[in-house]
């Protein structure tokens, strides 16, 4: 191999290859009804598809704290208890402005909903919709966030 190759893969490609990965918390809200578990997913803003709340960590809160912040601010969650272990981790690349992919590691939190408001930061730009975890986990696309889901 050349020098320049060498060179190459040490200072642009390996960087790029084994970067860790972003990290999100996100808000895994249920509510418990005579039949069984519910879950709440909104869409996203930029491509409607079904997700959980979520996003980066809140300077000066803790990882709990911080996905109760996206439930508030993405799904008007107001009244609710949320459990301070994670239940799980997904994996997902995030598309950036640029185009870009960056992956992102997101620590799942469970959040247990006494009750939502239908006025909330993020209102006007998502839908929200309490499901079975079974239908919440078909409409998901990211494959560890399926399997979390159908674990309820």
């Amino acid at each position: 191999m050349t020098e320049t190759f060498l060179r190459t893969w040490r200072e642009v490609v390996r960087p790029m290859v084994l970067r860790p990965r972003a990290v999100q918390v996100a808000a895994l809200c249920t509510r418990d009804r005579r039949d069984g578990t519910e879950v709440l997913l909104i869409t996203s803003r930029g491509s409607g598809r079904w997700i959980l709340p979520k996003g980066w960590p809140v300077d000066g809160k803790s990882g709990p704290e911080s996905a109760l912040q996206e439930a508030w601010e993405e799904a008007g969650v107001k009244r609710a208890r949320i459990r301070p272990e994670p239940v799980g981790l997904y994996f997902y690349d995030k598309i950036l402005d640029s185009g870009t992919p960056l992956p992102v590691e997101t620590t799942v939190y469970r959040v247990d909903v006494d009750g939502l408001v239908s006025d909330y930061p993020e209102a006007h730009e998502r839908k929200r919709r309490w499901m079975r975890p079974h239908r919440a986990a078909e409409l998901v696309r990211e494959p560890h966030l399926r399997q979390l889901l159908q674990s309820i």
